[in-house]
């Protein structure tokens, strides 16, 4: 039998089922002449992989809470949030709740219901058991039949007490045990079964390197016009200065609900691997997490017994939004994300249309009648290998493995295809695809690849992806002209780009390109080079500020008049203007929404004036070479993986108890090893606010460069799109997010 360091008996099938993921990660981290060895060792001896990645143990982590839900599920109805489903979603999706022997998989919703056969119920939720959440249950069982119910939660019991302002530490589960004998009266006989359990289910598994939290994905780090809402509340003496004075006590309860629920939720992971860690945050809002987590009250017990050792780097996303909102990653995954619909109630997912599998007509305008793909494939190791390969790859070499997958697939099924070199099209590759709806069994073992194959020839031909090319040169423009020009300067050449769409003229005469084609830039795009421009704003040369307030005034009547004259409101724009239609905004509406923008604008150049070495992420032309952007991530991974280990005043240590704090205060006078992230041979970033796919290779290439054999893996709230960063910026109640009360 294999062995795991989770130690987890259900673990063992997970892993046996994970062997081909264990290698690619390997593949992607250790020198290839180690490879040999280890596809030998598979053979041979199993377990000798497992105890050499402790990585294993954490990717495992996802499913062995799944598994601690699933075993509920006989013949239940489940019903299930977004935010939880969307982590089921790369934890085997609705198949697994079935195969657990559910009856029926739900919305929770108060529209939805059990059947008069079905008496047990399960409910999935990521929020606190009070408010809104708890309405919607009673509504739930109010409408059905159920004698059995069972509640899982994500937010720990002592989290729960938290909310309902107990501080005192009780005997028991008192919360729990309250919903519960609330769940009995719901039903309508106190003898009913009722059941109330934790289980933190808000890791998404999206490849070996990544795990994604999507119940937190609207968790962004504070900006200085939150600071501006938190000080209203206090007196003159105790304002604070700057974010980094921020504390926990000083935000907002449901903020603080929301970060001790993460810290506990990485608490669990570290907890089911027996892994103590040291923290550490480049940051203010990570510096919250990291002190959260370091101080989080089971953690003091689990790091005296734990038997393995990693070290975590909590990094907010907004010391760099520039390589957020920037297109210069040449990634496929970047742009299939980008540009095709999201999966309803997902931040990752995406729409795949499946029509050309078919031989339904496509009408236009009509509602899809057929369900969509998607890009999670946790059913067929092939896709999800494939998915890997396009997520870590430049585009040139994932669009080429996917025409060699579908190439592979089709031979093994004796397809007629056509082979052809050179180039790969769209239409070759949506030719391949084809093939297989002559042959259901086909395509059925290749359902997987031809999901992905699709996504990408309908990213490759999509008619909005001319303007990601679009908005690349323009800020190639933009990162030379900083360093020429006052920042005033720099943001009139943004002037040209402001005109509605379809105006004739309107870009014609600019050196950015033509705005009157496919590449024309929407409101979307427009403020996502205003963010990319004021993220380097500092970067210019320094300019009157009447000046830059006059180019501000312009630019704002201009965008106002842009986003009123579409014709349809884009998500986002309908979260900005809060209307749905263009027949409810106005001009006025519009005009309040653009100053909020550009209020907000003003202070992102600002977020790395608390940093003493990682203070910029440009660099400037020397005459030779063109000026370009240099990833913070970079930056702080090669000072982390730095043969020398320098101390880094920006990489704050966060002590986790006494001894660490003597040790830290010791090393002020006597020579005492103070701990660093490069300490231990596995390295965890989370990376609060988002990681974008380009970022996930720029990690392997660093770790492979200077310390191939350290372990990554990465943890982040969403995988980003371009514009997401606008949405999270200027849309999200960042100190109110949405806790279910």
């Amino acid at each position: 039998m294999m062995t795991c360091i989770c130690r987890d008996v259900e673990c063992h099938v997970t892993i046996k089922r994970l062997t081909c993921v264990c290698v690619v990660v390997l593949k992607l981290l250790l020198p290839d002449n180690f490879i040999e060895i280890l596809y030998f060792s598979v053979g041979l001896n199993d377990s000798c992989i497992y105890k050499m990645l402790p990585i294993e143990g954490f990717t495992c982590f996802p499913g062995q809470m799944w598994d601690k839900v699933l075993s509920k599920v006989k013949k239940a109805v489940v019903f299930m949030d977004d935010k939880c489903a969307e982590s089921l979603h790369w934890n085997g999706g609705a198949t697994s709740v079935f195969e657990a022997g559910a009856r029926n998989l739900k919305e929770f919703s108060s529209f939805e219901a059990g059947g008069e056969n079905e008496p047990k119920a399960v409910f999935v939720v990521s929020t606190l058991l009070k408010g809104r959440t708890a309405d919607i249950i009673k509504d739930i069982i109010g409408l059905s039949h159920f004698q059995y119910c069972v509640v899982f939660t994500t937010v720990a019991h002592s989290i729960q007490l938290l909310a309902n302002n107990v501080t005192a530490e009780l005997e028991g589960s008192p919360v729990f045990e309250q919903f519960e004998e609330k769940l009995s009266e719901w039903m309508g006989d106190m003898n009913y079964t009722a059941e109330v359990i934790h289980a933190p289910v808000v890791f998404a598994p999206v490849s070996p390197q990544l795990l994604l939290a999507p119940t937190f994905a609207h968790l962004f780090p504070l900006l200085p016009q939150d600071l501006k809402t938190i000080n209203i509340k206090r007196t003159e003496k105790k304002m604070f200065v700057s974010l980094t004075d921020v504390d926990m006590q000083s935000l907002t309860p449901e903020l603080q609900i929301e970060i001790k629920t993460l810290a506990s939720a990485v608490n669990s992971m570290f907890e089911s691997t027996s892994t103590r860690e040291e923290s550490f945050a480049v940051g203010p809002m990570s510096r919250l997490i990291a002190g959260e987590l370091a101080n989080h009250p089971q953690a003091k017990s689990r790091r005296k017994t734990a038997t393995n050792k990693a070290s975590i780097v909590f990094i907010d996303r907004t010391l760099d939004l520039t390589g957020a909102a920037g297109h210069h990653g040449d990634s496929l995954v970047e742009k299939i994300l980008t540009v095709l619909q999201p999966l309803p109630g997902h931040t990752t997912d995406v729409q795949v249309d499946m029509l050309e599998l078919t031989n339904l007509q496509h009408i236009p305008d009509s509602q899809p009648t057929l369900a969509p793909g998607c890009l999670a494939q946790t059913q067929s190791s092939t896709a999800r290998l494939l998915w890997e390969t396009m997520l870590a790859s430049k585009q040139k070499e994932a669009v080429m493995e996917v025409r060699r997958q579908l190439v592979e697939a089709a031979s093994k099924e004796n397809l007629p295809i056509k082979m052809s070199l050179g180039r790969v099209t769209p239409e070759q590759l949506c030719s391949y695809v084809q093939l297989f709806k002559s042959s259901w069994g086909a395509l059925e073992s290749h359902c997987g690849v031809l999901q992905l194959g699709l996504a990408t020839a309908q990213t490759l031909r999509h008619p909005t992806l001319p303007r990601w090319d679009a908005c690349l040169a323009f800020e190639r423009l933009l990162l030379q002209a900083l360093g020429d020009s006052d920042f005033a300067g720099v943001l009139r050449q943004l002037l040209p780009l402001m005109k509605p769409r379809g105006e004739e003229g309107s870009s014609s005469e600019s050196s950015s390109g033509s705005r009157s084609g496919e590449d024309e830039c929407g409101p979307d795009e427009l403020l996502v080079l205003l963010v990319y421009l004021y993220s380097l704003a500092g970067e210019a040369q320094p300019a009157d500020d009447e000046e830059v307030e006059k180019v501000e005034r312009e630019l704002i009547g201009a965008l106002t008049l842009v986003i009123t004259r579409e014709t349809e409101l884009s998500p986002l724009l309908q979260k900005l203007t809060r209307c749905g239609s263009p027949e409810e905004l106005t001009m006025e509406r519009a005009h309040t929404a653009v100053e909020g923008v550009f209020e907000t604008l003003k202070e992102l150049s600002h977020a790395r004036d608390h940093l003493k070495q990682f203070t910029s992420v440009y660099t400037a032309s020397d005459g030779v070479h063109q000026a370009t952007y240099r990833p913070f991530l970079r930056q702080v991974l090669e000072e982390i993986f730095h043969p020398d280990r320098p101390e880094c005043p920006d990489i704050e240590h966060m002590s986790g108890g006494l001894t660490d704090l003597l040790k830290t205060g010791f090393s002020m006078f006597m020579k005492v090893s103070r701990p660093h992230p490069s300490d231990h041979g596995l390295l965890f970033l989370f990376l609060v606010g988002g990681v974008t796919p380009s970022e996930l290779r720029l990690i392997r290439e660093v770790v492979s460069a200077h310390k191939p054999g350290t372990q990554v893996l990465v943890l982040s709230t969403r995988l980003l799109r371009p514009t997401d960063i606008p949405e999270l910026l200027f849309t999200t109640q960042r100190l109110v997010p949405d806790i279910g009360v």
